[in-house]
């Protein structure tokens, strides 16, 4: 049981890290929005202005898939704070987490892609 107990308090500090992150990042999305804003004010050139439209397009879709992410990580500590006395919690939660795991590893490098593709078109702009 103390084992149990040890990976259910390790998958909640995971969980809880990543929901951290993601308030983070959707934070920097803010920041960054606030910036394509600023851009569109003196901005004349039409193929910039193209380009500022995607980010902001792309900034709507990532804070969608943040959204969607923490609600997930909020589910996963539901769950992980009224487990079933009787059931496999190590073998359900960590084929829950793993998925959760996967999904926050491809979100984390997209995230920074994107952020990378913005910090780019800053130093064009700016």
């Amino acid at each position: 049981m103390h084992a149990k107990l040890k990976y259910l308090s390790d998958l909640r500090f995971n969980i809880e890290t990543w929901k951290r992150e993601l308030q983070f990042h959707f934070n920097e999305m803010d920041t960054f929005e606030e910036k394509l804003e600023e851009v569109a004010k003196h901005e004349t050139d039409p193929v910039a202005l193209v380009k500022l439209e995607v980010f902001q397009n792309r900034i709507m879709i990532e804070k969608d898939a943040i959204s969607k992410l923490k609600h997930r990580c909020r589910n996963k500590l539901a769950n992980l704070l009224n487990p079933e006395i009787n059931e496999n919690i190590t073998g359900k939660f960590q084929n829950e987490q793993h998925t959760l795991k996967e999904d926050m590893r491809t979100y984390i490098k997209l995230h920074y892609d994107l952020k990378e593709e913005m910090m780019d078109y800053f130093l064009e702009v700016l």
